[in-house]
């Protein structure tokens, strides 16, 4: 037998007699002259962190990765070009601006980013919550312009103003895409890359699920050529599908066909470059072969006018000036500025820190939201609309060994949101492992589907925090057992394995204490411990104790002969005081 006596100690006597804290040499001012300090060090410091090509650039090794990084940019253009045009459609304005928010993030990215995998430019989520935003501040309703019809003029009719709806949301899209520059930017110099902790990956994934769905029934109306009103705001899924639903005898047979027919093909194509993307040199272009083949056949064949399909239209060639963004319309869209900023930084960061994991290095949080911030501020003088990092075409970029940096639109927006759709598997996983982590995705998805994207993000970053106090309020305990032939100790409750040592008891918390959760602790601790202490001597025979329900009541172990409370030595059990808790301190001894 073993007996060991250590001493116990009192705050007081710690903090006077024990332990003294360092006396910092330095003042305050001190140490401002020394951060605000200028020399060629920390210039050449802040120089390659402040423009990361600078550190791999020079050393570039043009032979192991010039060819492969030639052939991943290409095959992740090629997959760029149409998802440019198709992810304008979602962003409610014409589809040759999503190709130009396919070039110019590209190349900025190249100087600011530190990831060496992902793929920048329009992405689906992101451009749905400006498609959302646009069309809440430049509504059809605000270009019809009266039209007269007949010969004398006298029976006039409404008739909506394309061009200079157009013109106006393209306005509204590039001034939030610089406000969405400007906060991420600003963020990235504050340090507030950890921001992106409290978007955990259920809350994401729940998210971006919603975001499938919405984006799927905002194309039905494309892949079953009906026309309805664009909606915005909350049940907006419920609105657009009640929509449809009372067009649906007018659906053009033409478009239908058409449209499966794509997503067949696209969905064979993306099948086959899973299934053999070891094999092949590059991935199928299956996106750029349907807009050649549409393109084609909507020219011979004459689809906008034998067939009344809709079709893209004329496309302008060349790039456009700068031009200053309309920054009047600044007020209306702070809020929303601030959730694309987040939602498209949160998707970018989770992606590149997956791929600096996979292939073993490291980028910086802080770095990437002033990259993304640049790519956004500075492209939108050139008419984009905000960017982040594409799943698809990262995948595209790695698989193709990247090493550094209408009808058919409708069915690849819908092809390419498959995985985003696969994302419900997530379901009867998380019931396995956390109920609370099944909760916030069930809660990010049913929020963001049922109160739109902005809203429902709220929503789930607001539920996500309670689960964090919930967490820490109501901690998980145990009495914990030594396994046997082991240093291992778990709990006696869970593990069969686990048994206790006579006389003693092993109280574990996983979490730390404060004033929310105290009073559990306590009330834990005297059931676990004390409570089955008690019970267990009364179950023995060796004490008549009376039970108690508060630690106020403090007849522990007394008898009828002996009323003062005291325990058996011979089988007793200690409780030491902790420093952070207090209320143990006055109710045990």
């Amino acid at each position: 037998m073993y007996r060991i006596e250590r001493p116990v100690y009192d705050e007081a006597f710690i903090r006077s007699q024990l332990l003294h804290r360092k006396k910092t040499s330095t003042t305050l001012r001190q140490r401002q002259a020394h951060w605000f300090r200028c020399s060629s060090k920390k210039a050449k410091a802040a120089a390659f962190s402040f423009l990361p090509i600078l550190t791999w650039l020079p050393s570039y090794p043009v032979k192991q990765y010039l060819f492969s990084d030639v052939v991943s940019g290409l095959s992740t253009g090629v997959v760029q070009l149409p998802q440019g045009l198709a992810y304008a459609m979602l962003a409610a304005v014409p589809p040759v601006y999503g190709l130009y928010s396919s070039f110019y993030p590209v190349l900025l990215y190249t100087f600011f980013g530190t990831s060496r995998h992902v793929s920048v430019g329009t992405f689906a989520v992101i451009s749905l919550m400006i498609g959302a935003i646009v069309v809440r501040e430049a509504p059809d309703a605000m270009f019809y312009v009266p039209s007269a019809n007949g010969t004398n003029g006298t029976n006039a009719t409404a008739v909506l103003d394309v061009e200079a709806r157009d013109l106006k949301r393209v306005q509204v899209a590039v001034v939030l895409t610089t406000l969405v520059g400007i906060i991420q930017f600003v963020f990235g110099l504050l340090r507030f890359g950890f921001v992106a902790i409290y978007l955990t990956e259920p809350l994401v994934r729940g998210f971006t699920t919603a975001a499938a769905v919405h984006v799927v029934v905002s194309q039905l109306k494309y892949l079953l050529g009906v026309k309805t009103q664009r909606f915005s705001g909350p049940l907006t899924v419920i609105y657009s599908l009640k929509a449809v639903g009372s067009h649906i005898t007018n659906t053009n047979v033409s478009t239908v066909m058409l449209g499966l027919a794509c997503i067949v093909f696209l969905y064979v194509c993306k099948d086959l470059n899973e299934r053999f993307k070891k094999k092949l040199p590059i991935p199928i272009p299956g996106e750029i072969i349907v807009v050649i083949a549409t393109t084609s056949l909507s020219y011979g064949m004459s689809l906008s006018h034998d067939y009344q399909m809709d079709v893209v239209g004329k496309i302008p060639t060349g790039l456009l000036p700068p031009v200053t963004p309309e920054f009047s319309l600044l007020p209306n869209l702070i809020t929303d500025s601030i959730a694309v900023a987040i939602v498209g930084f949160s998707m970018g960061i989770s992606l590149a820190k997956t791929f600096a994991l996979k292939h073993g290095y490291s980028v910086d949080s802080n770095q990437e939201l002033i990259a993304l911030g640049l790519c956004n501020f500075l492209s939108s003088f050139f008419q984009t609309f905000a960017i982040t990092c594409s799943m698809s075409r990262s995948l595209v970029q790695e698989s193709t060994g990247g090493k550094t940096q209408v009808t058919a639109l409708a069915a690849i927006i819908m092809v390419n949101l498959l995985g985003m759709f696969k994302q419900f598997r997530d379901i009867p996983a998380l019931w396995r492992t956390s109920k609370i982590e099944l909760a916030i995705w069930l809660v990010a998805f049913v929020a963001s589907v049922l109160l739109g994207l902005d809203y429902g993000l709220l929503v789930a970053v607001a539920f996500a925090i309670l689960t964090v106090i919930y967490r820490t309020q109501s901690p998980k305990s145990a009495i914990l057992g030594r396994v046997a032939g082991t240093g291992l100790y778990c709990d006696v409750d869970e593990y069969e394995e686990a048994t206790e040592y006579e006389g003693i008891k092993i109280f574990h918390s996983n979490s730390s204490i404060y004033f929310a959760n105290s009073d559990l602790y306590v009330y834990t601790l005297k059931e676990k411990v004390i409570l089955t202490v008690c019970f267990k001597y009364c179950a023995e025979g060796k004490r008549n104790l009376i039970p108690f329900t508060s630690f106020e009541q403090r007849n522990i172990g007394t008898t009828e002969e002996d009323p003062s409370p005291r325990m058996d030595r011979s089988n007793r059990c200690h409780v030491y005081r902790m420093n952070s808790i207090t209320k143990l301190q006055k109710h045990i001894t």
